[in-house]
């Protein structure tokens, strides 16, 4: 059975890695906030169909994985922090998935493209989970760092396609 490593330096992101995280989720942070302050003014109209509970579950938890998985890239890794702030990451991420199974406006009731994304975090949440608790930290990084981003900042980014709830509410 393997032992998880305690020396944690060599397995923390390189600067450019880290930077780009970093900079996709800001940028889609701040436009994520720019289209519900834009709404909570009345700019913009928010249809109907964002007060389903489906939609406030998956906006809500996306809202606290963002800038939660922003920090967890940024500080320091392995430490218990670490562990605690990873197991709430991926239970936010988890929920959040299984809340966009409900969200079906875009195919006429049928599931879209963008649940494949889910489909993705389903599967990649006990993928990390099982790496690092086997003690293989450099494939359980990435497959976090593939998770963050592609079923956060790329899926995230496709919710400000032309027709998206988020789109409206930030281009009005």
């Amino acid at each position: 059975m393997a032992t998880q490593s305690t020396n944690h330096a060599g397995f923390d992101l390189s600067p450019a890695m880290r930077g780009g995280l970093t900079l996709g989720g800001a940028l889609l942070l701040a436009m994520t906030v720019t289209a519900f302050v834009r709404a909570g003014v009345g700019t913009v109209t928010i249809p109907a169909r964002a007060f389903e509970p489906a939609i406030i579950i998956h906006l809500v938890t996306v809202l606290i994985a963002l800038p939660l998985g922003m920090i967890i890239f940024l500080r320091r890794k392995g430490d218990a922090r670490h562990q605690i702030l990873g197991k709430i990451w991926l239970g936010l991420m988890a929920v959040t998935a299984v809340a966009s199974f409900f969200i079906r406006q875009i195919n006429d009731g049928q599931l879209s493209y963008i649940h494949l994304f889910s489909v993705l975090t389903l599967v990649s949440v006990p993928r990390a989970i099982s790496a690092a608790r086997n003690g293989n930290i450099p494939l359980h990084r990435r497959r976090l760092v593939s998770f963050f981003a592609g079923g956060l900042i790329v899926a995230g980014l496709v919710s400000f396609i032309p027709g998206r709830i988020m789109f409206n509410l930030l281009f009005g």
